[in-house]
């Protein structure tokens, strides 16, 4: 009788082991495809994501080609010669030229005498204009 009590655990134990098993399986398989999934789902990302970088290299590309195109018309052409650096006036002169405007019209609108009076205060205006602007210019080289 212990014979048969030890057979009869012994295949309980068996067929349980077998039940363990086989749900273990189960759950790995589905742990499985959806790891898969899973991985695939990333794979999709990483693709749109290697698509999207090749699209924006090609945009730079022809950016670059453009600028490249650019730069060969700029260089087959003949440089224009650079235009003259304008000399600047001088206090000195400046101040003679306002002066002399502003004589002008000051000696016309007072004098009886337009003509005269236009010419005696641009005269004048620009002596004085001339003046202030030496001295401008000599305190500027100090």
């Amino acid at each position: 009788m212990k014979y048969i009590y030890v057979m009869l655990a012994s295949l309980i134990m068996l067929v349980s082991c077998k039940k363990a098993e086989t749900a273990g399986v189960v759950d790995d398989s589905q742990a499985r495809i959806d790891s898969m999934k899973m991985e695939m789902v990333k794979q999709k990302a990483i693709d749109s994501m290697k698509i999207e970088m090749a699209k924006q290299e090609a945009a730079q590309a022809t950016k670059e080609k453009e600028k490249e195109v650019v730069i060969v018309r700029q260089t087959t052409q003949a440089a224009a010669p650079a235009p003259a650096a304008r000399k600047k006036w001088s206090s000195t002169a400046k101040g003679a030229v306002i002066g002399a405007g502003v004589g002008a019209v000051t000696g016309a609108v007072i004098s009886k005498k337009k003509g005269e009076g236009a010419i005696i205060g641009g005269l004048a205006g620009a002596g004085v204009g001339a003046g202030t602007g030496a001295i401008i210019d000599s305190k500027k080289k100090e």
